[in-house]
């Protein structure tokens, strides 16, 4: 089809766009948000589903558990982004948060293992696993969505809204977990309490089913589907778009690190390392994530306004430099004041990393392949630098007996990110 033919978007009226952008900021926070409740409550989940002997056997388990559903991810990310690359991204993501109510209410409805016995770690297992195939396009189709509605000159702020979705699932999540701690006791804490954020989770499922209904498929979708690459969008990626994932992967690898180490491992490491009060890992996250929140879409409009690169850039080595200190700050006198300092330090680096990376990663593939592209490198890097952190680092903090681990996992990330986007530029000039 020539550039003559292929049809014209229609405009989109404002409360389109601000529909299109809810829609998609409420299934990607439903998706971190039950993420985060799961890694809060990873001490308890080990002592209702996975009960041992050993403390240490029970949590791995857990955190294995967290990882089973990013090992399904790529597979399922990749056939629904394909899809949606195909046949448009409002069919996909209607199924998807359909997808993600269920699994959230089976975690939170699953008698333990004291009840049922094996069956109850299995069914946990198949929730994480259903979550896995959902939310494996989840990030990349929605992402696409709002970037191909997004304005002339907004594109990084309309796509830093899909991180401020995460900022606000983690003062969500931070708060369900304050709030139980502070009002029940730990008895009623780890017999039922610990169910009632992924049940109030799952409340949000029919309205963003509602909302994504009634939400015009994407503009630039619309304008470019006609167009084709020659192949399917997954083998399109892999044959012309190599360079374009190396970049993604040292784009993605920093805001995939800061978050799963520092706001989804850190609150469950203090309180089984550093042994402070479960309420204080909780009080401190739910600051952090509402700095992030604030934080999040000024860096977004920052980066539309100067470099994206330079302000995504400016944040991961910010951040990098600052882990070590902090985090040693915190292993060295442990407490809630030390612990939010830290937290709250970082809050404005890593939003300077995330609030340009959902624009950075759609502006590498085009409309046709954009959805499968993002969803590949998304959900590679979540799998390596995400879901298996929390294992990663339980364990080698198990076999090495330091304290500062973490940190030095996230300056392997930012060296590693950087070898893939020098490798990237490389391979680009060659080219």
């Amino acid at each position: 089809m020539t550039a003559a033919a292929i049809p014209s978007a229609e405009p989109r009226s404002s409360a389109m766009i601000r529909r299109a952008v809810i829609s998609s900021v409420i299934g990607n926070g439903l998706e971190w948000y039950d993420f985060l409740v799961y890694g809060f409550f990873a001490t308890i989940i080990a002592q209702v589903f996975f009960p041992t002997s050993d403390p240490l056997v029970s949590t791995l388990l857990t955190a294995a558990t967290f990882a089973i559903s990013f090992l399904v991810r790529p597979v399922g990310g990749v056939l629904l982004s394909t899809y949606a690359d195909r046949f448009g991204r409002k069919p996909i993501l209607t199924v998807m948060i359909l997808i993600m109510g269920f699994s959230t209410v089976l975690i939170g409805l699953t008698p333990g293992y004291a009840t049922i016995g094996i069956l109850a770690p299995i069914l946990v297992i198949l929730a994480r696993i259903l979550q896995g195939i959902s939310v494996g396009a989840e990030f990349a189709s929605a992402t696409a969505m709002l970037v191909e509605y997004a304005p002339p000159g907004r594109k990084m702020m309309f796509g830093s809204f899909q991180m401020c979705s995460q900022a606000l699932a983690l003062a969500l999540a931070a708060f369900s977990g304050y709030a139980l701690a502070t009002l029940l006791t730990p008895q009623d804490l780890q017999g039922w309490g610990w169910r009632i954020p992924f049940l109030l989770g799952s409340l949000i499922t029919p309205l963003g089913f509602y909302i994504r209904r009634f939400v015009d498929e994407s503009p630039e979708y619309e304008k470019d589907s006609g167009q084709s690459e020659g192949h399917t969008p997954f083998r399109a990626v892999l044959a012309e778009h190599r360079n374009a994932l190396l970049r993604c992967f040292g784009i993605m690898i920093p805001g995939t690190a800061s978050n799963y180490v520092w706001f989804i491992f850190l609150p469950g490491y203090v309180i089984r390392q550093l042994k402070l009060p479960f309420t204080s890992a909780m009080l401190s996250s739910l600051i952090g994530g509402i700095l992030l929140f604030i934080f999040v879409p000024i860096m977004g409009h920052l980066a539309d306004r100067w470099s994206a690169f330079r302000v995504w850039l400016l944040g991961m080595l910010s951040f990098a430099l600052l882990s070590y200190p902090l985090l040693a700050y915190v292993v060295a006198q442990p407490s809630f004041e030390r612990l939010l300092a830290a937290q709250a330090i970082c809050a404005l680096s890593i939003a300077a990393i995330w609030a340009p990376t959902p624009g950075l990663l759609a502006g590498m593939f085009p409309t046709q392949v954009r959805s499968t592209g993002m969803s590949i490198a998304y959900n590679v890097v979540v799998l390596l630098f995400g879901g298996l952190a929390p294992f990663t680092l339980t364990w080698l903090v198990a076999q090495t007996g330091s304290d500062m681990v973490p940190s030095y996992y996230l300056i392997a990330c930012t060296a590693v990110s950087l070898l893939a986007l020098s490798l990237a530029s490389r391979t680009r000039a060659q080219n």
